[in-house]
This record gives C-alpha cells, structure tokens and sequence, in this order.
C-alpha cells in the first residue's frame, strides 16, 4: 500500500504540472506561479471537492475516493481514458491488482496460439506478457527485430531490449518515441500491480543502466499504444515502416498478441517478402542474414524454455 500510495502521490503532482491553467478554462488571477501547472486548490475547484480533501489525496493519504470523485479529479487533470484508469488503480478502485496477485506464475502460450502465429508466416508476431515478457515470437518477427529465442528466459523482455540493446537503438528510427511507449506501457502496468516484484526489478534495471528511461520514468506518463506504426532501418533490408495491430486475448490474462503488416505493393512490403525469402531456408539462407541480430532461423515460434 505505501508504494502505490507513493505512486499515487507522484502521478498526480506530475499530473497537474503539466496542465496549462488558461486552457483549464481558469482566469488569470493576478497572482505569480511559483510551479508550473495548475495549483491544489484549482485542480479542487475544477474537480468539485474541497481543497483539503484534493490535498488529502495528493498526499497519497489513505483515503478512497468514490468512483465519480476520481473521474472529476482525472477530467480536472485534463487525463486520458489510459490516464483515468491508471488513476483508478493507483487509488485502488480497480480490482485488477487483486485478482492479478493470483496469476504471478510462469506464463505459457498454448500450443493453439503458436500455431496460430507460425501460421501467420509472411507476417511478424509476438505474444507479449505482464511487463511486455516476449512469449512468443514468430519466424518473421524474430528476423525483423531480434532473436529472443537467443536471450536468457529472465531477461526476455521487450522493454529491456529496447532500452539495453544498441541493435534495437540502431534499428528504429523513431527509436526515442517506440521507448518512450514502452515506458508508458510499465507505468500502466505498475499502477495495476504494484507490490509484482518482477517489474519492480524490471524498473529498477532499467532506471540504474538507461539514463533515458530514468528521465522518462519521472515523468509518470502513461498510455496503452493498441496500434500504430514504426519506421525501420533494417541492416538486411533497408527502410520500412511497418503497422501493427494488438488483441488482447480474454482466455489468456495479460497477454496480448501483435500483429505487423506493410501496405499491400510498397516499399516496405517488398521489403518484408525479401527478408521473407532471405530466411526461409534456414541457417543455410543469405550469408547477411547470418549476422544480424543473431536471428533465429527455427521454424516455430516458441521461445520458452
């Protein structure tokens, strides 16, 4: 409880830091702003409680709000529906974190969702878990970002790779913007367990060895990305951007499939059907293939073991 109070208490300072007072809707008061944003009393205002019950709550105070104060309060803050929620769980509304403490086990991937992605074969595919844990990768996915086949079980994880390894820095473009997601996205997922000791090392780890991911951390922002685009330069291939999709599968908790196309007759598609053909054949395919992110060649997607 003191953790996500902590939390709490972070998130919203951050939080109305950022709101610009005039765009709130308030008059200028005539009084200088020592900070920026909107101040205590204005976020209280906004959102219909007293002053001193915002401060409360502020505080990271061990109070519980009902469901109609938080979602004033998350309006007040000018938050996002990703934003409400996680507001949600940080207060405790949310029954996610209980009935999650339940499910801290190993995750599998049933043998139906490998074939399911294997047979998405001109596509790539990943099955991403609690804290973005890669589950699973498909043959295309695994020559297109990296071999996690290859990476130590315990460090299987596609925010680690993100941020500690230099190929994945070399291969987004838009690398600062992809990280800055996957930031975003072990916000949300702290806020929904915060006592899960793995994402808490996994956060540790990557505050001590990436400057970045400490300046983005403090940031407190958080989003849940269920599509959009990343732009590629791939050492094999050359440039592509690629859209992806994401289904959360109900019958397998806290896990999610995505899915990355290129638009029918483009560039990137071209792209994509010749690191296709460069890696149908196996270790045995195109000798540049052989270097590059040691990427795995097997034809099945599992990365358990």
């Amino acid at each position: 409880m003191a953790g996500t109070n902590r939390e709490l208490a972070d998130f919203l300072r951050r939080a109305r830091s950022q709101v610009d007072p005039s765009r709130a809707g308030l008059p200028p008061d005539g009084r200088v702003r020592r900070v920026p944003g909107l101040r205590r009393e204005e976020v209280a205002l906004l959102a219909g409680v007293s002053t001193d019950y915002y401060a409360r709550l502020e505080q990271g105070r061990r109070i519980t709000p009902s469901a109609a104060v938080v979602e004033a309060v998350g309006r007040a803050l000018g938050l996002d529906a990703a934003g409400r929620a996680h507001l949600a769980d940080l207060i405790g509304l949310s029954s996610a974190p209980a009935s999650r403490r339940g499910r801290r086990g190993v995750q599998r991937v049933r043998p139906g969702l490998h074939q399911l992605i294997d047979a998405l074969d001109g596509e790539p595919a990943l099955v991403l878990g609690r804290r973005t844990d890669v589950l699973a990768a498909n043959r295309m996915a695994r020559a297109l970002f990296t071999d996690f086949d290859e990476i130590p079980p315990g460090q299987r994880n596609y925010a680690r790779w993100m941020f500690l390894d230099e190929d994945a820095r070399s291969l987004f473009v838009d690398w600062p913007d992809q990280a800055r997601a996957a930031v975003e996205s072990l916000r949300f997922e702290v806020g929904r367990d915060p006592d899960d000791s793995r994402t808490t090392a996994l956060v540790a780890e990557l505050r001590e060895r990436s400057r970045e991911f400490d300046q983005w951390w403090e940031q407190h922002r958080v989003h849940q990305r269920t599509h959009g685009s990343k732009r590629l330069r791939h050492p094999l291939v050359g440039d592509l951007t690629v859209e992806y999709e994401t289904l959360a599968l109900p019958g397998d908790p806290d896990t999610t499939l995505y899915v990355y196309t290129t638009e029918a007759d483009s560039p990137s598609r071209r792209a994509m059907d010749l690191l296709a053909s460069w890696t149908a054949s196996g270790p045995g395919g195109h000798p540049a293939h052989r270097g590059h992110h040691r990427a795995g060649l097997g034809a099945d997607s599992r990365v358990e073991r």
